[in-house]
This record gives C-alpha cells, sequence and structure tokens, in this order.
C-alpha cells in the first residue's frame, strides 16, 4: 500500500510504516510546501492514501469533489500514537482506505466516510 503523509505527521512514522511493509513518502522531506491541494492531488497522481492531522483535505474531497485514493485524518493523537494508530488503522481498514474512504482516527475511535460511488472519488 503506498502512502502520502503530510507535513504535520509526525516525521517518524514514515520509518514505521517503512519497516512494516508500506511504501511511504512524507511530505516534510520536500523542499517547500506546495499546499494542501497540490499534496492531495500528488498523492492522487500516484495512487497514495493521504495521511494527515489536518481536516482541509476532507473539505477538499468532500466540497469540491477533488479526486483522491483515501484519506486518513489522526485527530487528538500524540507524536508517538500517531504510528501505532495508523498501523492498526491501515491493517483493519485499508481495503476501505484503497476504495476512496475518508477515515478519521482518535485513540479509541474510528469514523469512515465510503465514496459515494466507488468508481468515483
Amino acid at each position: 500500500m503506498k502512502l502520502l503523509l503530510d507535513t504535520c505527521v509526525w516525521g517518524g512514522v514514515q520509518s514505521e510504516l517503512i519497516t512494516a511493509g508500506y511504501d511511504v513518502i512524507w511530505t516534510g522531506n520536500w523542499s517547500e510546501d506546495p499546499g494542501d491541494e497540490e499534496i492531495l492531488a500528488t498523492a492522487y497522481r500516484e495512487c497514495r492514501i493521504l495521511v494527515t492531522l489536518d481536516n482541509d483535505f476532507g473539505e477538499l474531497a468532500i466540497f469540491r469533489g477533488t479526486a483522491h485514493h483515501g484519506i486518513l485524518r489522526l485527530v487528538n493523537l500524540s507524536t508517538r500514537q500517531q504510528a501505532s494508530v495508523c498501523l492498526q488503522v491501515l491493517a483493519r481498514y485499508g481495503n476501505e482506505l484503497a476504495s476512496g474512504a475518508i477515515l478519521t482516527a482518535e485513540l479509541n475511535r474510528v469514523r469512515i466516510r465510503l465514496p459515494m460511488n466507488n468508481n468515483e472519488n
């Protein structure tokens, strides 16, 4: 599974996900922040699930209809909790994310917004 981590996600999450076998890019390694629209467009072009702390990506996807390959938003997690929650959610809900779902994950709660049509995100 291919993932794109937003800059706001703790950088240590990248190494933990790579160790677990995921193909991961972290925007914190980029020379500059291109903005939310370009980050989401890059994730889409590269067929990557976007992992973020920012709710703006959900708004882009839901209200503007911006194409995506799944979004995982982490909420109210410490930096150390981000990797473990991410790994748990990906293991349990990877198929939903890969089908274009938007998931919001807290420590003991996951909310799932399935795509309206699996052919159009």
